[in-house]
């Protein structure tokens, strides 16, 4: 053993090599290969990239942190990190608790504010949707000011099959979560969603195997005891859709997977209408040639 190995074996275990031990053995399969599997299927990350990866204190950003760190070390093409949070007006606490869980993890942070709390405060409809919206608007603009030509944000698999339900049962459409897309108000700026094939019980296990305590939305709402989501949902509507999953899963075990490979497996000859770039199609548009 080199003198070198010898000295990194004999210091202290801090929280920071723990979890990162964590994710080369114990949650090696269930975290940081699904992590390295949606990245390569999207092919969400390139050579010469820099990508803002946006924490909000939350488990699922402060893991995807420590998921890139960890991508990083094998570093098979150049690509740099920047780890971005923003504070859209969080009580002193809140901030507080980010800025620790950073400084414990060794995630080296770049943290900005904003007014976004108090702007959409008195908002009556959509104050949840219209936050989101203005919380990414805030990430791309500082994304971009830092050089950086992607974002990445922490939505997982829970997240991807809950928005497809949700935009049939409560939008009367079928979307999903796309794992990236370009953004359209900032020009060779991309989104990207790494956590796209993780869990979020494999998420939950992770954080409470380390005994680690995240930040849940802290806005002004939550303390009204309405949850908003980092996507514009609100929480009571993703409650019910989570309790509707795990009400039919117990007679269908495969039935997450099955919403999942419902937008994969999309047969256009048997949908009445569809849109695309804004313009609305029909299968009566070539039916009879």
């Amino acid at each position: 053993m080199t003198d070198e190995r010898k000295k990194k074996k004999d210091q202290p275990l801090t929280k920071a090599r723990e979890v990162e031990l964590g994710l080369r053995k114990k949650f090696h399969r269930q975290l940081f290969t699904k992590f390295a599997k949606a990245i390569n299927a999207y092919d969400l990350l390139q050579e010469g990239d820099k990508v803002a990866v946006c924490i909000s204190g939350g488990k699922d950003s402060m893991l995807m942190a420590k998921l890139f760190q960890e991508l990083k070390k094998h570093n098979k093409f150049p690509f740099e990190l920047v780890f971005l949070a923003m504070d859209p007006g969080y009580r002193e606490e809140n901030r507080r608790l980010i800025e620790e869980n950073a400084a414990m993890l060794e995630i080296p942070i770049t943290i900005f504010s904003s007014e976004i709390f108090n702007a959409v405060y008195d908002i009556e409809k959509n104050p949840c949707y219209l936050c989101a919206r203005m919380r990414r608007g805030y990430l791309y603009s500082r994304a971009k000011e830092l050089g950086c030509n992607k974002i990445a944000l922490g939505h997982h698999y829970d997240d991807v099959i809950e928005t497809i339900l949700m935009g049939m049962l409560y939008g009367g459409q079928v979307q999903t979560m796309m794992p990236k897309l370009h953004s359209t108000n900032f020009e060779g700026m991309e989104l990207i969603r790494p956590m796209y094939l993780i869990r979020e019980a494999d998420i939950c296990h992770w954080r409470d195997y380390h005994g680690l305590r995240f930040l849940q939305c802290a806005c002004r709402f939550t303390e009204q005891n309405t949850f908003c989501r980092p996507d514009g949902s609100s929480d009571s509507k993703r409650r019910e859709i989570k309790e509707l999953i795990a009400r039919l899963k117990e007679t269908n075990p495969y039935v997450e997977g099955n919403i999942f490979k419902s937008v994969e497996n999309v047969n256009l000859r048997t949908i009445i209408s569809w849109k695309k770039d804004g313009r609305r199609h029909s299968f009566l548009d070539d039916y009879d040639s």
